[in-house]
C-alpha cells in the first residue's frame, strides 16, 4: 500500500468505496429493503475492477447493515437498534409487573418481541457454566434455551443454566412459560432474593451457524455476554450464555463515580 504525501499511508480505493456505500445507507440514501447496487454497477459508478468491489463489499457486510441473498445480492437491512439498558433491564418493578428483561426492554423501544424456546430439560453443565455456579464440570443442570424475535427477526440466543437443587422443587422453571416476571421472578418467589446481576461482554465475528440462526451475513459482529445471577447469599443462581446481533443493540451503563 502507498503513502500520500507527509508520509501518512493512503486509504484503500475498496475501503473509501466501502465507507461511502455504509455513509449512504446511515443517510437514508439507501433505505431499508432496498437492494445494494450490483456489482457491474458498482465497476461502472467507480471505475474499478470487480476484485476491488467485491473487497469493498466484505467491508459493507461487516457493518452488519446488510444482508446478502443467495441468487439476489445484498440488501438493506431493516433492523433499528435496541436499547439495552444494563443499570434498568433487571429492576424488581418490571418482574413485578410481570415482564421479563428482553419484553420489557422491548416494550420501551416499541418494539414487538417474541420468544421462541427451543430447548428445557437436564443437561450437562458446560466447564465455564460449571465454574461460575460453583458446582462441577459436568453435573446435572437445567438448561433453558431460546431465541429472541423482534419485529419478527431474530436478533439473539440465550441460554440459561440453573444448579438442579434449586430448581428441582420449583416446577415453573420447567414450563415453557414460567409465568409472569419470568425465570427471575419465579426464583425470588422461592426464596432466592437478588442482589446483583454480573455480566461480561466480548465482540467477535459469528460463526457460520451463529450467523444462520440469526439471520446474519457470514462473519457479522456479534455480542458475546455471559451473566451471573447473583444472590443477597452470594450464590449464583443463574449463568445466562448470550449471543446478540451486535447491530441490534446499545449498551448503557450507570457506572457510580464515589469511593
Amino acid at each position: 500500500m502507498g503513502t500520500a504525501a507527509g508520509g501518512e499511508r493512503s486509504v484503500p480505493r475498496y475501503v473509501q468505496i466501502a465507507d461511502e456505500i455504509v455513509q449512504q445507507i446511515r443517510a437514508g440514501v439507501l433505505k431499508p429493503g432496498d437492494m445494494v447496487p450490483s456489482e457491474s454497477e458498482l465497476v461502472d459508478r467507480y471505475g474499478v475492477s470487480g476484485g476491488t468491489i467485491r473487497k469493498a463489499m466484505v467491508e459493507v457486510r461487516a457493518s452488519g447493515l446488510v444482508e446478502t441473498r443467495h441468487g439476489k445480492g445484498s440488501i438493506v437491512k431493516d433492523r433499528p437498534p435496541v436499547r439495552h439498558r444494563s443499570s434498568d433491564r433487571f429492576r424488581r418493578s418490571h418482574r413485578r409487573g410481570g415482564k421479563a428483561a428482553y419484553l420489557a426492554e422491548s416494550a420501551q423501544s416499541g418494539a414487538t418481541a417474541k420468544v421462541s424456546v427451543l430447548y428445557i430439560g437436564p443437561m450437562e453443565a458446560p466447564e465455564d457454566a460449571a465454574q461460575r455456579l460453583g458446582i462441577d464440570a459436568g453435573a446435572q443442570v437445567l438448561a433453558r434455551r431460546r431465541l429472541y424475535f423482534r419485529n419478527g427477526t431474530p436478533v439473539e440466543t440465550a441460554t440459561s443454566y440453573l444448579p438442579w437443587d434449586v430448581v428441582k422443587e420449583i416446577p415453573e422453571l420447567f414450563a415453557e412459560n414460567p409465568g409472569g416476571g419470568g425465570i427471575y421472578a419465579r426464583l425470588e418467589d422461592h426464596g432466592h432474593e437478588f442482589a446483583e446481576f454480573v455480566e461480561t461482554l466480548q465482540a467477535r465475528p459469528a460463526s457460520k451457524a451463529e450467523a444462520s440462526e440469526l439471520a446474519l451475513s457470514p462473519g457479522a459482529p456479534v455480542v458475546h455476554l455471559i451473566r451471573e445471577a447473583r444472590t443477597t447469599e452470594g450464590r449464583v443462581v443463574e449463568v445466562c450464555d448470550t449471543l446478540m446481533a451486535a447491530d441490534q443493540f446499545v449498551f448503557e451503563y450507570r457506572i457510580p463515580a464515589a469511593d
